[in-house]
């Protein structure tokens, strides 16, 4: 197996990640963070449900629960002065038995936070205060942050993610009906990072996390680039706000 840098000039398109549904939920007495940030990167996602997963749909999960997710590879990103270039960010999570994933929004079964080890305290702080606004903020009552090494490995076309000694996946873009990839544009479940995303599917993907025991193959797996910043999700938190004003 070949090792990488982190962000090869080319290497088509494959991504890791598991579902982002933000929420607005906070609490009432938390003071507003006005820290402006930037980020900038890809996008891995993977999770149990067969390609492409319904859950950004609305729709209920192919298997009985939704579990995976998603990996934030960010090549150049700051929040505030904090320099966060070279760093990743992930999460992963699962919803209830027989519900979607935006139907049980807050009542998921867990959703954990990893941290890029390698960060320095101030980093890490930073990471965290991101991964509050972008990576499923609210999902769960059960939440728990670690900090791990986060890597990338790449074969051919095949990508595979670690989470330290929790988690990994292994996943490849599938091939379109007339060539390139399949891409996924603005789905309902969509966020400001998850606008737009490829296709593919995993060979293999493993948890052992948040009492979890998971061991998968032939899955949904996504890739994407993104840049985003707080302008971006602030704008994105209040529509939801509205939404749910209706």
């Amino acid at each position: 197996m070949k090792t990488t840098s982190l962000f090869p000039p080319s290497f088509g398109v494959l991504a890791v990640a598991f579902f982002c549904f933000p929420s607005t939920t906070s609490a009432v007495d938390e003071p507003k963070d006005n820290t402006p940030w930037k980020i900038t990167g890809q996008l891995e996602e993977a999770c149990s449900c067969d390609a492409a997963c319904p859950c950004w749909f609305g729709s209920k999960p192919t298997k009985m629960t939704c579990g995976g997710g998603q990996v934030l590879f960010i090549q150049k990103g700051n929040y505030g002065k904090v320099k966060l270039d070279g760093l990743a960010v992930a999460n992963i999570a699962q919803s209830p038995e027989g519900q979607s994933m935006m139907e049980s929004f807050g009542n998921w079964n867990f959703a954990y936070n990893y941290i890029d080890e390698k960060a320095t305290p101030e980093q890490r702080k930073a990471l965290e205060a991101i991964a509050a606004k972008v990576l499923v903020p609210g999902a769960s009552k059960k939440t728990e942050t670690r900090y791990v090494p986060i890597t990338r490995k790449i074969e051919g076309k095949d990508h595979e993610i670690t989470l330290g000694q929790y988690g990994s996946f292994r996943g490849h873009l599938i091939e379109g009906g007339l060539g390139g990839s399949p891409k996924i544009v603005d789905p309902p479940g969509a966020d400001p990072i998850h606008h737009e995303y490829a296709q593919g599917r995993t060979s293999k993907m493993t948890y052992t996390d948040a009492d979890q025991n998971w061991a998968s193959e032939n899955s949904n797996y996504m890739f994407g680039t993104f840049t985003v910043d707080n302008v971006q999700y602030e704008k994105f938190a209040a529509g939801l706000a509205q939404k749910k004003a209706r």
